[in-house]
């Protein structure tokens, strides 16, 4: 419960200081990304699904996973190719989601979808891989290609079905790269 209030206090501060940019306060400067740029409408296409990479797991695969009730609680169901990957070493696109404060991150969530909402997480388990970077990764709004190890959680008590370990961001790819 902590970490979603965490998660909610972190997204208002940005949709705070976004405004204070807007309006001149002074001391509340953002960095000049578009995604923040309060003046103009969002983007339609900032809310499409980041197009396929080749070399790169994509999300649709990660959602094959069924809940299948196991005596008095519900438990992730993979497919075959989910499986395969369990403990290998794999490149993940998407979006991070801060889980500490400050401007590098070394540990946070990648997200599919970018996050749209202050109180809303961006999808459910299978939209999540917990990241445990080697280094600190700098944050920002456009989408990320992080490699590592790929874990598949069978029983994780936060809810989730995926974590990369040891992993570094290869680069900040375009939003609509062509293959």
């Amino acid at each position: 419960m902590r970490f979603f209030a965490w998660v909610i206090t972190l997204l208002l501060g940005f949709h705070v200081a976004g405004w204070a940019q807007q309006k001149g306060v002074p001391g509340k400067e953002l960095s000049r990304n578009p995604a923040m740029d309060m003046s103009q409408p969002p983007s339609p296409d900032m809310f499409k699904p980041l197009p396929e990479m080749k070399g790169v797991v994509s999300w649709k695969t990660l959602s094959e996973v069924t809940p299948v009730r196991q005596k008095d609680r519900f438990v992730p169901q993979f497919s075959k190719e989910i499986n395969a990957l369990d403990k290998k070493d794999v490149k993940l696109q998407g979006f991070m989601m801060p889980l500490d404060m400050g401007e590098k991150q070394k540990r946070f969530l990648l997200v599919a979808m970018p996050p749209s909402c202050a109180f809303c997480l961006p999808g459910g388990p299978d939209q999540l891989v917990e990241v445990v970077a080697k280094t600190p990764v700098k944050y920002g709004f456009d989408p990320v290609v992080i490699s590592g190890k790929f874990i598949v959680l069978k029983d994780d008590p936060m809810g989730l079905d995926y974590r990369l370990t040891d992993a570094v961001a290869q680069l900040v790819s375009p939003r609509f790269r062509p293959e």
